[in-house]
């Protein structure tokens, strides 16, 4: 048993009466508390919500006995007492103090839990304010997993403010890696940032299908599963592959899928609200009529391992159930290429048919019912999927073409990456004319540890050098590292610091702004940031050797965005800026405030 007050440190609940200052006819009931919490293991402001609505129950029951007793003077008829005023103490008699009994407060909670698991005992703190809310959108999760969903989001918070994704979503990629927070936080990190990167959350509001995937792409939703869960329909035997892959491209088809993806999300959240329950994934049914050898025609194929592979990476845990039906021969030998690529949580979700074998019991009937069979599978539903059927020649695109398209599809982003290496910043250059103008950022440490500096010269750097890393044999990547600042520049003569070091660890999304004060050149820094010297000895390390060898080892990537905006349109941080879009829109439950920046800087993360 830990009770309450061991937790806290200090909770006092206070009464007073007094008679109303504007009208002496009025008499006022007025409670207050103060709150003290120890710490406790990081989750102070979870007990600091249960001792607030253990004092909001306080008030609700001392506002019930007021009320009782206001009721038993009007049954008994009286409708005005006189003010009460105290009587001077009589000289021969002793005052007899009048004991008031106080007003019932809610007992104290006590958290039942083993002693050698505080773990447990955070989480049961949790359960008690949050059980509806778990079941409704969550579903059922142990104590360990609900301890683990809610240890992540609050790294989330302080390492991406203002773009927190739903509690949904993170779930699905604990799920992915057994509830590890660890890899978990991995791989959110490496999707959140691709998502931010290639603006995915915008999809489904920017992305058209072209023509020849409305009339031969042989997929679409229909209705939804006995479980609730959306079905998407495809008709993978009827699909001409090399048709379309040689009309539109790898990547127009990896647009495509993800936009299926995301309407994926969006049907879930809408069934949750339909069915009242929690719907996080869907079914997916497969038709595999018509399968042959030019299925596996090798661009095909390799645009469909591309595909598998980046749903597999950023939406985990969306399929609830593929149901492939009418398996040809030739189906193992596709299976034998695919499946090595598909995760082994998610080939439990298959459930294969051969033949007809999908009609008779445990089968479609199962899993879907009856009314919304397709017609094309001997239902009586009709089906709006496409037929499909070969893409006319003359629809076919060049290779350069092609890639032209590709080019253009990936770098429609607002982002920019750049490689920091040891001794080799990246730093780009920002001319400002009007003085008092805003510079603001946004950027994700992609890899490593980075420090952000931001500095001010009256006069321009030179054109950027190439190859800074040539002196150490190595050649750093084209475009992505420049160097400004030249090492002949001394600080405080020819440039100035305008803002205090920043240190951001890997994972961290930061953003930010900077009120300009004078006109001329800034220059933002992101630089390598070196881990200090052992300060026990003098003897070189082992690692500090290999660092001078090996600087290539010792890279750091960041994806950034800047914008200069005039003082009269600028809105607060860059997590408020229309322009940006750097929030996730689709994901995100949180909301940032765009309210006037007051400081002359600000920096979030």
């Amino acid at each position: 048993m830990l009770p309450l007050g061991s937790i806290l440190q200090k909770y006092n609940i206070n009464y007073h009466c007094y008679v109303h200052p504007e009208n002496e006819e009025w008499t006022c009931f007025e409670q207050s508390a103060s709150l003290d919490i120890k710490s406790f293991f990081g989750f102070e402001s979870t007990v600091e919500k249960i001792a607030m609505k253990q004092y909001a129950s306080s008030i609700k029951k001392g506002k019930e006995i007021i009320e009782y007793y206001l009721r038993e003077l009007e049954e008994e008829g009286v409708t005005c007492v006189p003010r009460w005023s105290p009587c001077p103490p009589s000289p021969t008699k002793p005052m007899v103090p009048v004991v008031i009994p106080a007003l019932p407060i809610t007992p104290t909670i006590t958290i039942e839990a083993p002693p050698e698991s505080m773990n447990e005992i955070q989480v049961l703190c949790l359960d008690k304010l949050d059980a509806d809310y778990i079941k409704r959108y969550l579903g059922d999760l142990t104590p360990l997993q609900e301890s683990c969903l809610i240890r992540l989001r609050r790294w989330l918070q302080e390492t991406h403010k203002g773009k927190i994704p739903k509690d949904e979503h993170i779930l699905r990629f604990l799920r992915a890696r057994d509830f590890n927070i660890d890899k978990a936080r991995e791989i959110l990190c490496q999707s959140l940032t691709w998502r931010k990167q290639h603006q995915v959350d915008y999809l489904l509001d920017t992305w058209s299908s072209p023509h020849v995937l409305h009339d031969y792409y042989t997929g679409g939703w229909h209705h939804h599963d006995k479980d609730g869960r959306p079905l998407y329909i495809l008709r993978l035997g009827h699909m001409d592959t090399k048709g379309l892959v040689r009309a539109l491209g790898e990547e127009s088809l990896l647009r495509h899928v993800l936009s299926i993806n995301e309407e994926g999300l969006r049907r879930c959240e809408e069934n949750t609200k339909v069915f009242g329950r929690p719907i996080s994934c869907w079914t997916c049914l497969v038709d595999l009529e018509g399968l042959n050898m030019r299925h596996l025609w090798r661009p095909g194929v390799k645009a469909l391992l591309r595909i598998i592979e980046v749903v597999e990476a950023n939406y985990p845990e969306t399929l609830g159930r593929l149901l492939i039906l009418r398996a040809p021969r030739v189906f193992p030998v596709l299976w034998t290429l695919v499946s090595p690529f598909i995760d082994e949580n998610t080939r439990k979700k298959f459930l294969i048919y051969a033949g007809n074998d999908y009609q008779g019991p445990g089968g479609l009937v199962d899993y879907i019912d009856k009314e919304i069979i397709p017609d094309f599978l001997g239902g009586e539903c009709m089906c709006e999927v496409p037929e499909g059927g070969l893409v006319p020649k003359s629809l076919y695109r060049t290779a350069e073409e092609l890639e032209n398209d590709e080019i253009r599809l990936w770098t429609e982003t607002i982002y920019q990456s750049a490689s920091i290496f040891k001794g080799a910043p990246h730093e780009l250059l920002i001319e400002i004319i009007d003085a008092s103008s805003v510079i603001t950022w946004d950027f994700d440490v992609c890899k490593g540890d980075v420090i952000f500096n931001i500095y001010h010269s009256k006069r321009a750097p030179q054109p950027p050098r190439k190859d800074p890393l040539a002196t150490h044999g190595i050649t750093s990547p084209a475009g992505n590292n420049v160097q400004l600042i030249d090492k002949s520049w001394l600080l405080g003569q020819d440039y100035s610091m305008v803002e205090s070091p920043l240190t951001c660890k890997e994972g961290e999304s930061v953003q930010g702004s900077h009120v300009t004060r004078w006109p001329g050149f800034y220059i933002l820094q992101w630089k390598f940031h070196s881990m200090p010297a052992c300060a026990t000895t003098n003897l070189p390390r082992v690692d500090d050797v290999l660092a001078t060898l090996q600087v290539s080892s010792h890279k750091c990537k960041v994806m950034y965005y800047t914008e200069v905006l005039g003082s009269e349109d600028f809105r607060g941080s860059m997590t408020s800026l229309e322009s940006s879009h750097s929030g996730f829109s689709q994901l995100s439950a949180a909301t940032t405030s765009s309210s006037q920046s007051q400081s002359n800087s600000m920096i979030s993360r």
